[in-house]
Order: C-alpha cells, then structure tokens, then sequence
C-alpha cells in the first residue's frame, strides 16, 4: 500500500527536494508551509520547483488546528518547518523560539494524539559549536570555545590549555552539544524534544543533523540562507563574496541531492529508529574556497571575497562531519561532488533573480554589537 507522507516546511529548500524524491520514489506527499515571504518573497505563490503531485496545505505550524488537519491520513512525516539563520537568530529571539521550538511541540503533541509510523525531524551541525579537535598529543578536545578577548585581537584558532592552536577533526555524533546561537539552541531543542517523545510513546524517530546543505532552490534573496546561496546573490548583483573572519574556517558542504536521500534512506530504515545521524559530504572546504570556486564557475572572478576581518556573535570556527555511522546505519554515501554541485547550481542561477540584501544585513548584526 502506497504510504502518505507529509512534509512540514515542504515548500522550503530541503523540504522540496525531499517531497520530489518521495514522490520519485512512488510515495504520496502532502506539504505544509508557512510560505513565508523572506524565503518565497511577498506573493508567497506556491513555488513552482514543487512537484505539482504534491498536496500544499498553507499553514503555520505554531497552529494546532492547521497541524492536526496537515496530518489525517498520515503515515509518516518529515519535520522541517523553521526558521533559519544563525545571526538572525541572535535578534529576532521570540521569533525563532516561537517557530523552532513551539512549532515542533505543536507537532509532537498532535503525533501523540494521532500516532504515526515514523518522524524524521530535521536538526543540523549547529548544535555542535566547535568541531572536533585534537592537540599536539593527539588528545581529543569535545568542548572548545574561542575566547572574546582572543577573538576581538583577530586570533581565530581555538587553542588549547597551553595556548596552542588546536586541529579539526571529522565530528561524530558522539561530541557533545556546545549551543552558540539561538537557532542552535532551538535546532537542539527540536531534535531532543522529538526523540524524548518518540521513546516515551514508541514512535520510531530519526534524527538527522544536516551540514552545509547547497543546491537549486535555495534562497537568493534570503541574506540569512546558506553560505553559497548568498555568495551566488552577491555575484549575481557584480559585487564580492563577504566572508567574516578571515576565510580559512572549514564547513561540510553536501549536496541537496544527497541530503533528500539520505531523508528517503531514514524513512525506509528501521535500523536508523532512535538514532542521530550526520548528513554531510564527508569533505572539508574553506568557506574561502568555496567562494572563489562560486565565483569561478559563475565567470566573476575578478571578484574576489571581501574578508571582513570581523567575527560575527554565534559563528564556530571548523566544523565538518564525520559521516560513518550514516553510511553503516543506512547505506548512506554522498554522490555529487562539490564541483559537480557547483556546476549544476550554476545552472540553476541562470534562470534566477537575485536581489542581494547582504549589506543591510549585516548592518543589522553592526547595530546590535553582534559582531567584533
């Protein structure tokens, strides 16, 4: 029998890729979003990149009349619905707590009065603060922060005890929770609420702890999105990447493509069922590298990253996955390159208008004392 899924946030960047590989994939998607206008802009139309098999109910997900009613004849449901962006979380407090938090405790409390086969609920890097580090020793470091006085002097490395700078490692899902951000909290937040519930009524539920995910679909006007969807923006407007710090920090970005099925892979596994598991490529770029290899492939390399030189409140310096227990739990093995994902968002971008709001953006953290 065919299973019906719902996708909250399934108009959104990951959840549409998801609903498209369900659908692919023979499932029935029914998609609940918000549609909020600074992911979609003012019209708030139904995106067209959405597979037109997929039921869009619009709703908030803060309203439990529109949750329960996005859920009767459901079987199982992805949970993405919330608001993005690390240095927007640091402002818009009530905002992001309301939707991260409150939303998904609207949700479990409409699963446990009708109960489902599986929730994969999103959760993602954030969680993590630092990465994994090892120092000269070779002994790991789980619980590292930067210092404001080290940061405020341009000293970007984390550092051990002695002072001395410390080596990123792949980072396990093991390494425990270092909150930095509010939407890191919220984020946190969602993935142990959905787990908590899930043994206490013996719902099977997977969470998935997604990297640096980049692809088509994504945000261009949104200066809150991920990190190459707003390089492609400024690009697109003939101005530079802006790169707080100074461009050498390491991030795991991973293909949308590849983060959808590794979503389809936790609904069809029984072995993922109470788990965390990171999603990423497995890989480690610079966040300068990566916008010199957007700039290239769009022809704009002349226009090489502005390097702010700032820290922005609420940022980690490395922080990229180890991958192992997805590929163990569910046969999970990344296929696109950065190269390959590049060249196919390139694509994308031509047919795209962006409209760059990355300067009032970071007027708004500037105002605010959010970066130093």
């Amino acid at each position: 029998m065919t299973k019906n899924i719902l996708v909250t946030g399934g108009a959104g960047f990951i959840g549409s890729h998801v609903a498209r590989e369900l659908v692919e994939a023979g499932y029935r998607v029914r998609a609940f979003d918000n549609l909020d206008p600074q992911v979609h802009g003012e019209l708030a139309s139904r995106p067209q990149y959405l597979p037109k098999e997929v039921e869009l109910i619009r709703g908030d997900v803060r309203d439990p009349v529109a949750v329960r009613q996005a859920l009767e004849d459901i079987d199982a449901v992805f949970h993405f619905a919330a608001s993005v962006g690390v240095g927007q979380s640091m402002y818009r407090i009530h905002d992001y707590t309301a939707v991260n938090d409150l939303g998904t405790a609207c949700l479990l409390e409409a699963i446990v009065e009708n109960p489902i086969e599986k929730l994969v609920v999103a959760s993602g890097m954030s969680i993590y603060g630092e990465g994994l580090y090892v120092d000269a020793e070779g002994r790991s470091h789980e619980n590292t922060r930067r210092t404001p006085d080290a940061l405020a002097l341009g000293d970007w490395e984390p550092r051990d005890p002695k002072g001395r700078p410390l080596q990123p490692r792949p980072t396990p899902e093991s390494k425990p929770a270092a909150l930095e951000s509010i939407y890191a909290l919220g984020t946190h937040a969602r993935e142990q609420a959905a787990l908590i519930v899930g043994r206490a009524y013996d719902i099977p539920i997977v969470a998935l702890r997604f990297f640096s995910v980049y692809g088509p679909h994504q945000a261009l006007s949104n200066p809150y999105t991920g990190a190459l969807a707003i390089f492609a923006s400024r690009l697109m407007n003939n101005r530079p990447p802006v790169i707080f710090e100074d461009g050498e920090q390491r991030r795991d970005f991973v293909h949308v493509h590849d983060a959808a099925r590794a979503c389809r892979l936790a609904l069809e596994s029984d072995r993922a069922n109470g788990m965390t598991l990171n999603i990423g490529s497995g890989q480690s770029y610079t966040v300068r590298e990566v916008a010199q290899g957007i700039s290239r492939v769009l022809g704009r390399s002349q226009l090489q990253p502005e390097i702010t030189g700032e820290y922005r409140m609420g940022d980690v310096r490395h922080c990229y996955a180890d991958i192992s227990r997805a590929k163990a739990v569910l046969g999970f093995t990344p296929e696109v390159t950065l190269d390959e994902g590049l060249l196919e968002l390139t694509r994308w971008l031509a047919t795209q208008v962006a409209v760059d709001h990355v300067a009032r953006a970071r007027s708004e953290l500037q105002e605010r004392g959010l970066t130093l």
